[in-house]
């Protein structure tokens, strides 16, 4: 598996790493044995970039990690957490990022993770208005100072709130949605990461399940503008369903037309992303040991053909971008 520079750190991770929270540790849709089994095989297949957060389950994502390399070296892997949010919380609390809440924060992560130092600490999805303050970017320097991590980023959910990132010097990387039915980022915030110096790991790298046939139905669309459609930044929450399956068969056929042979879309999405110049890793999901293997072998494939590149981009601007490119 290819590997790309994560400068901040000074060290290469593969392209393709993986989550936590899809493996159902913070939701119990799987017990341990197989989240361990899971996250064993996605390090075996070369992924040495693992993504969690403090708010998954109250921690109980980062304590399965602490566990997992307790019994297997982690030589080689950078972790990476976030903080700011508790489970369940929608909002900030008003004492978010006193320098108290920010180290007793980060205490807790260290001690559940096992680790003195921890590589990468991202803000979990904090207003701009929150990163606008001077006072957020002294405490993590001093968190780098004082060695309790190597480095610190943001979580995002909108280009803005990763621009916003950006412009702050100490910014290391940046987690933001970006797949083939999400271009936004592409032309606002990797161009600005790639003058930066700034890591972009991609989350959601497959379009909320479009690609797999596991788009939540049986609900109606929340209208755009609502916090219920925008909170998380779902693609079905503002595009319709109708559209969004049209958006997938066309995908579908144009991977058969375009695409490398015998390959199935969802692997077609993934290396479609990691074309993209500035994309440093990507998280896709992985329930089981044939996904894990599925997204590895993603990263084995060649660099998709101009024409296919061209055929994605006018199908976004055709079908997905009148609903989608006006958010996040």
């Amino acid at each position: 598996m290819d590997t790309r520079l994560f400068p901040a750190l000074g060290r290469e991770i593969r392209v393709i790493g993986t989550g936590t929270w899809q493996l159902g540790i913070d939701l119990s849709e799987v017990d341990p044995s197989h989240a361990f089994s899971n996250l064993d095989a996605a390090c075996a297949s070369g992924v040495t970039f693992i993504d969690t957060a403090d708010a998954y389950d109250h921690g109980a994502s980062e304590r399965f990690l602490g566990e997992f390399f307790s019994a297997r070296p982690r030589t080689g892997l950078t972790v990476a957490t976030k903080m700011g949010r508790s489970s369940g919380e929608k909002t900030y609390p008003t004492d978010a990022f006193s320098r108290d809440r920010v180290l007793h924060w980060n205490d807790r992560s260290r001690k559940n993770l096992g680790t003195e130092t921890i590589d990468i600490v991202h803000l979990h999805a904090p207003p701009i208005e929150l990163l606008q303050r001077q006072h957020l970017w002294e405490l993590l320097d001093e968190l780098v100072e004082t060695e309790r991590i190597r480095c610190y980023g943001v979580s995002v959910l909108t280009c803005a709130e990763a621009l916003e990132a950006i412009r702050h010097p100490g910014c290391a990387s940046v987690e933001i949605i970006v797949n083939v039915f999400r271009h936004k980022p592409l032309e606002e915030v990797l161009p600005a990461a790639r003058e930066s110096g700034t890591a972009v790991i991609a989350r959601v790298p497959l379009p909320d399940g479009l690609l797999s046939h596991n788009r939540r139905r049986g609900s109606t669309p929340a209208p755009p503008g609502s916090v219920a459609a925008l909170d998380a930044g779902w693609i079905y929450s503002v595009v319709p369903d109708e559209v969004g399956m049209q958006a997938a068969h066309e995908f579908s056929g144009l991977c058969r037309r375009l695409g490398p042979e015998h390959v199935p879309p969802v692997q077609v999405a993934l290396r479609w992303l990691l074309d993209q110049e500035g994309i440093t890793c990507i998280l896709p999901d992985a329930h089981s040991l044939n996904q894990v293997r599925s997204n590895a072998r993603a990263a084995e494939l060649p660099p998709l053909s101009q024409e296919m590149h061209t055929a994605v981009r006018e199908l976004y601007d055709r079908l997905i971008r009148p609903y989608v490119h006006q958010h996040w």
